[in-house]
């Protein structure tokens, strides 16, 4: 993503994106972490620790607006929706806060429920 102004350019990669996105959803309650893009043999997927929070986020800019896909693992016994929407917004949030680039779409895509905590 380039961003033009009068003192000169500013460039900011997909990997900046993606990382900000992926640290603002694994804030989010309900969210037990991110999930690799790619599922593993027989439907298991990866948890991935918070080195690795880019590789669960897939960013694409489409007429100078960001399309971010989330690929997301929740807690068992949360509402995946409102744990959807939270992440949604976080991440809306965070990269127009961060960045000053507009969000036009947060796809969540839930790879997992898994338990919190033992419970």
């Amino acid at each position: 993503m380039v961003i033009k102004t009068e003192l000169g350019t500013i460039e900011i990669t997909n990997d900046v994106i993606a990382t900000i996105a992926g640290i603002a959803a694994v804030e989010s309650y309900g969210l037990v972490g991110m999930a690799s893009r790619k599922q593993l043999k027989d439907g298991i997927v990866e948890l991935l620790g918070r080195e690795n929070l880019s590789r669960g986020v897939e960013v694409r800019e489409v007429d100078g607006e960001l399309i971010i896909d989330l690929y997301i693992i929740v807690g068992y016994g949360t509402r995946i929706d409102e744990v959807a929407n939270n992440v949604i917004s976080a991440v809306k949030y965070s990269v127009e806060k961060y960045t000053g680039i507009k969000v036009n779409l947060v796809n969540i895509n839930v790879q997992g429920v898994r338990v919190i905590n033992g419970k």
